[in-house]
């Protein structure tokens, strides 16, 4: 098996199985069909326009600006602000990541990257609004309170584990 093949074993078993359940019409293979390609088709229309507003913010926002306010000398500013970043985004996880990304290679600190990421999992407006209409008021502040302090732990033990001078090395293809 040539190396780009071992690469792609799992995307070629996948369709395999696919086009095996359509043809046998077993219903979990078609069902996992169905799902992935509804989840395809949100991610290509939702990833390109990701990329162009994380390609906007790394031309337009200086590293020093970045460093400044979300590095490793922030302190509760820092962590304030990428509370509120993560609060008002929108969009699926798998978007925060490449947010997170660009973050790092600004100079962020490893504890405010951390951080961002467990707010956004939880803690963003839209996502707040339909948990206050489900949950109730009550609820939502209170999962809220307990959240915040624990993406904070999260976000210091992270950075002690992974070291303050920790990078996000580059893939090459």
């Amino acid at each position: 098996m040539n190396k780009y093949m071992k690469n792609y074993i799992w995307v070629i078993l996948f369709v395999l199985f696919s086009i095996g359940s359509y043809f046998i019409r077993f219903n979990p293979g078609l069902v996992i069909y169905s799902n992935f390609e509804e989840f395809f088709i949100e991610m290509i229309t939702f990833i390109p326009f990701i990329f162009i507003i994380i390609g906007l913010f790394d031309v337009w926002v200086p590293k020093e600006l970045l460093e400044k306010h979300i590095g490793r000398e922030s302190g509760v500013k820092g962590i304030f602000l990428v509370i509120l970043l993560s609060m008002l985004q929108a969009g699926p996880l798998y978007g925060a990541f490449p947010v997170a990304y660009i973050l790092c290679k600004k100079g962020a600190s490893v504890r405010n990257i951390f951080i961002y990421l467990g707010a956004f999992s939880s803690m963003k407006l839209p996502m707040l609004g339909i948990e206050i209409g489900y949950l109730g008021v009550k609820f939502t502040i209170l999962r809220t309170l307990i959240s915040i302090p624990l993406f904070i732990f999260i976000g210091f033990l992270m950075e002690k584990l992974l070291g303050s001078d920790f990078k996000v090395k580059d893939v090459k293809a």
